[in-house]
């Protein structure tokens, strides 16, 4: 017996998600095969969110504690959402909400220097010199990525790579370089979906022989350096053997054709100065991404630290002026509702992109998309400027063992919180709770995206609270 799938046409089987596309591959839909004849190996993904400036923590004994506090009430699988978080309601069997995790050695950081160490954990610190380690994506991305097209895809809404302690990217190599971020739709969608000119081999060969000169070069150069500068000089060449890798793999896919798909419903060309078009659209990118197994691993980091940056006009999509300053004016009559509706927004449209996961069936494989993908939401604040308790979403991947349906809150019934009053900052003060390590998460999320690894950074456990 042969697939139903093999009977449809496939941009018609593809349109009812809102979308047409002509895959690269569909392994169900292959005319010889038959149900039994093969077993279906589902794809694992990662995509990783960073969203900036922290969330509404009003006190308990706020008024606007049961409204717009981000973290919802309750715990375990008994837990409600309040007005910040109900558009993850209809989601709630597929995601997890986590409290009471962050990066030992950031929780005295001021929170406009933290988005770096997010998926690292490395010391970046306050000031002074600055070194960092290879993201969680980099690491998933190294695993899988010689399968797809594009071992992972950076982006961000401010894009580039920033500086540092303001990073505009989520994405570190494995010396703890940044990975530069793309933030333009239509170069994101150009570097995916159409075809370059009819140079690429060309430019292939002499990326090759450049590369090829340069490390002879650099070895006879070698043999006259001293101690510390052939040191400084193996750093650099490890950057030139990353080229070598990715020409290799250029070569290898420069005659595969790429994924066919219809972007008539995409404004390629938005800005973030149309806020909720903007995120849309970079979602969707990611999506389509995915779905046409372009790659298996994303990031994007929807805005920088401090307010400094594009990024800080998204509040606009809700009527305010300056995302950042919403987190300062929390002390004002309204100010947590304010914050917290510019707060829904975002959960809104990270929801959105859920949801549209979930809708779609996974390609070639079993399940929905969501369930194959696994997706970490959060940000390096909780209350103002505070490096501690970081608000976190983890979601999908219910095919990798994942199991959901839970507030997951190691932070106490009490957690730090509350406007700021222009006194000690929060960041300022002690630490009155101690957080688990946010890599105790990562280490569970990679074994669970099959890397064999017990430790990442400094973790000293799982979180076995969320696999089966």
């Amino acid at each position: 017996m042969t697939s139903p799938l093999n009977r449809l046409d496939r941009r018609r089987f593809l349109r009812g998600t809102g979308v047409a596309l002509a895959l690269p591959w569909l392994e169900c839909a292959r005319p010889n095969l038959t149900f039994g004849s093969e077993t279906v190996s589902n794809p694992k993904r990662l995509a990783c969110f960073y969203f900036p400036d922290g969330v509404p923590m009003p006190l308990v004994e706020d008024p606007a504690h049961q409204d717009w506090s981000w973290f919802p009430h309750g715990g375990g699988s008994e837990f409600t959402f309040t007005q910040c978080m109900t558009p993850f309601e209809s989601l709630r069997e597929d995601l997890s909400v986590l409290s009471g995790f962050s990066h030992p050695k950031s929780r005295s950081v001021h929170g406009h220097s933290n988005a770096d160490q997010f998926l690292t954990a490395a010391d970046t610190g306050s000031n002074g010199p600055y070194e960092n380690n290879i993201s969680l994506d980099q690491i998933v991305a190294e695993h899988v990525g010689n399968q797809t097209r594009y071992s992972s895809l950076v982006m961000s809404t401010d894009g580039g790579t920033g500086t540092p302690r303001g990073t505009h990217t989520l994405s570190f190599n494995r010396n703890g370089r940044p990975i530069p971020a793309e933030n333009r739709p239509k170069r994101i969608f150009d570097m995916l979906f159409v075809k370059s000119d009819n140079n690429a081999a060309q430019r292939l060969a002499l990326s090759q022989s450049a590369l090829d000169d340069l490390l002879a070069d650099a070895k006879a150069l070698r043999k006259t350096l001293s101690a510390n500068d052939q040191s400084s000089l193996d750093e650099y060449l490890d950057s030139v053997r990353e080229a070598e890798i990715k020409v290799e793999k250029a070569k290898h896919w420069l005659n595969t054709p790429l994924p066919t798909v219809d972007a008539d419903h995409l404004n390629l060309n938005v800005t973030p100065d149309e806020p909720r078009q903007y995120l849309q659209t970079m979602f969707e990118l990611i999506y389509l991404a995915f779905r046409t197994d372009s790659t298996r691993v994303a990031t994007y980091q929807i805005g920088r630290e401090n307010g400094v940056g594009i990024s800080d006009h998204l509040a606009r999509a809700v009527g305010f002026n300056l995302s950042h300053a919403l987190s300062h004016e929390t002390k004002n009559p309204g100010g947590w509702k304010n914050f917290g509706i510019y707060c829904h927004f975002l959960n809104e449209e990270f929801a959105r992109f859920l949801t549209r996961l979930k809708e779609t069936a996974e390609p070639a494989g079993t399940g929905s998309m969501l369930d194959n993908t696994m997706l970490l939401y959060g940000s390096a604040s909780s209350a103002f400027h505070l490096s501690r308790n970081y608000p976190l979403v983890l979601a999908g991947g219910k095919n990798m063992g994942l199991q959901h349906g839970k507030y997951l809150n190691f932070a106490g019934a009490n957690p730090q919180g509350g406007a700021w009053d222009g006194g000690r900052e929060p960041w300022q003060q002690e630490i009155s709770h101690e957080d688990r390590p946010l890599s105790n998460l990562f280490v569970t999320m990679l074994q669970q995206l099959d890397v064999q690894t017990e430790q990442f950074a400094d973790s000293d456990g799982k979180v076995n609270e969320l696999v089966a």
